[in-house]
């Protein structure tokens, strides 16, 4: 059955209907937003290469979650900058370091709040690469296990309510269930970043989190770009390990993957809506280029279109509070034609 007895316009007549029919939705409770917390005072530090985004010394940071509070989102994911590093990332256990610190003000602050702290060793190491050097300067995969461990179950001692191992060695999901189970921290779920590429999109992001590597690149240990079918099998190991939630990252560039993985698996899926992604649309935002607010709900959109249930984004805030307008101004913007109604008398 073809036009004109089809009209597809028809479910597309207002808001009021193209909000009923809507195929996906896109809510703050999907959003996770990352935050960067550093050593010192008095500090609030724009990440230039990121506008709008922010180092926070811990003085500093409950104004920061008061504010992500007010706008509901749910969870925050915890990037630590320490004063100190050493070979072998010693500062990422610390009791007293300075995602351990975070976790503990954040709680005081809004015990609520989903605190999830990333575990890898990049930040805390002299020479950026997330795992134990070997003299050939490659990175010893099992060396590198149990100081993930460690600092998974120092973030849990602290207070975390979950997990992201983010460093892509093999086998460090299952080390990391292992650990936290025989602490006594069974219930702590791990959110992994199981499809994590090699990619080109992480730029500004080492700047914020000061986590460049000293030499050398991270291909030896994150993804090919170029691979799909990888994704696959790293998502089947990491579920065989204990995750409790995949994640692919980046996003934009992989949307194909992100629906590759949801109708494979039947977890939960995240999408990390990375750094150099944020900071093209704020370029060209700046620029007068695009329309932000648009361009970036039609992004996030078509992440949960492609299949992610929590995007892990910087345009969060931003989103919650387009979102809440939205809600707040929905209105038929085209009126029904009543011209030819007619008052009627009904007798009782």
């Amino acid at each position: 059955m073809n036009y004109p007895t089809r009209r597809p316009r028809r479910l597309r007549l207002n808001s009021v209907i193209r909000g009923m029919v809507e195929e996906n939705h896109l809510e703050i409770k999907n959003f996770i937003y990352p935050l960067f917390v550093v050593e010192g005072k008095e500090i609030k530090k724009e990440i230039p290469s990121m506008p709008g985004q922010h180092q926070f010394s811990l003085d500093k940071l409950s104004y920061e979650i008061q504010e992500i509070s007010k706008l509901q989102i749910p969870a925050v994911l915890l990037f630590g900058i320490p004063s100190y590093k050493d070979e072998t990332g010693s500062e990422a256990w610390n009791p007293d370091g300075i995602i351990q610190k975070a976790i503990k003000i954040i709680k005081k602050e809004n015990p609520e709040l989903l605190v999830i702290t990333d575990v890898c060793l990049c930040e805390y190491t002299s020479h950026g690469h997330c795992g134990v050097i070997e003299k050939n300067g490659m990175v010893n995969n099992d060396k590198t296990l149990d100081l993930l461990a460690r600092e998974a179950v120092s973030h849990a001692d602290a207070g975390a309510d979950m997990i992201a191992p983010s460093d892509m060695m093999d086998g460090r999901v299952g080390r990391i269930r292992t650990e936290l189970d025989s602490r006594g921290f069974q219930n702590i779920p791990i959110l992994a970043y199981s499809v994590k590429y090699a990619s080109a999109f992480y730029g500004p992001f080492r700047e914020a989190a000061e986590s460049t590597p000293q030499f050398g690149d991270r291909k030896g240990y994150q993804m090919n770009p170029a691979n799909s079918r990888e994704a696959v099998l790293e998502s089947d190991l990491d579920i065989e390990e204990g995750a409790d939630i995949l994640m692919v990252k980046p996003a934009l560039a992989y949307m194909d993957v992100i629906q590759k993985i949801k109708e494979k698996f039947n977890l939960p899926l995240a999408c990390y809506n990375v750094s150099g992604e944020y900071a093209m649309v704020k370029a060209a935002a700046q620029k007068g280029w695009i329309d932000e607010k648009r361009v970036v709900l039609e992004i996030l959109t078509g992440l949960k279109r492609a299949g992610a249930d929590l995007i892990i984004s910087y345009h969060a805030k931003e989103a919650a509070v387009w979102l809440k307008e939205g809600t707040a101004n929905l209105k038929f913007e085209q009126k029904p034609d009543r011209s030819e109604l007619k008052p009627v008398k009904i007798k009782v």
